[in-house]
């Protein structure tokens, strides 16, 4: 199993915070799609055995919450908020000028598997619209030419 042998002495730690292993579910998800991207049927067998719990069981909590993809996504999962207070923002069009310049559809992940682009409702940063989340992690105050900065940044990142 690839999380407990490369992530050991994370996990043990993690265990610490909680009264039992099942409690600790949500973050092994975390860590399950962090590592592999989403939370991959490989991940949810590994998550059930770290956590003494059925595969059925974490699988329903994996779908449960939005916060994990059980789809492969790009290396850069960009959620961008379309909600009222940041469509007011300008946010619509960022998205759709967004999805023109990676060449994809709601949802679509990008030709050379790097980035996945899909909107959200409500990441609760109205005063920064328009923004997006990219695993996990707030860009704000966008602007096409930002975002084209951004996107240059994750691709040499990624090479």
């Amino acid at each position: 199993m690839a999380l407990t042998e490369k992530y050991a002495a994370q996990i043990e730690k993690t265990f610490t915070k909680y009264p039992d292993k099942r409690s600790a579910v949500m973050p092994m998800l975390h860590l399950a799609q962090e590592e592999y991207g989403w939370v991959s049927p490989e991940g949810i067998q590994e998550v059930a055995e770290i956590c003494d719990m059925d595969p059925t069981q974490v699988k329903s909590i994996a779908g449960f919450y939005t916060m994990y993809s059980e789809h492969k996504k790009g290396k850069y999962w960009l959620q961008v908020c379309t909600d009222l207070a940041c469509a007011l923002c300008g946010a619509d069009k960022f998205y759709e000028d967004l999805k023109a310049e990676l060449k994809v559809d709601d949802g679509g992940t990008t030709e050379d598997g790097l980035f996945t682009v899909e909107h959200v409702m409500c990441l609760a940063a109205c005063d920064k619209a328009p923004m997006l989340q990219c695993n996990f992690h707030f860009v704000e105050k966008l602007d096409m030419d930002k975002m084209r900065q951004q996107l240059d940044a994750w691709r040499a990142e990624s090479k």
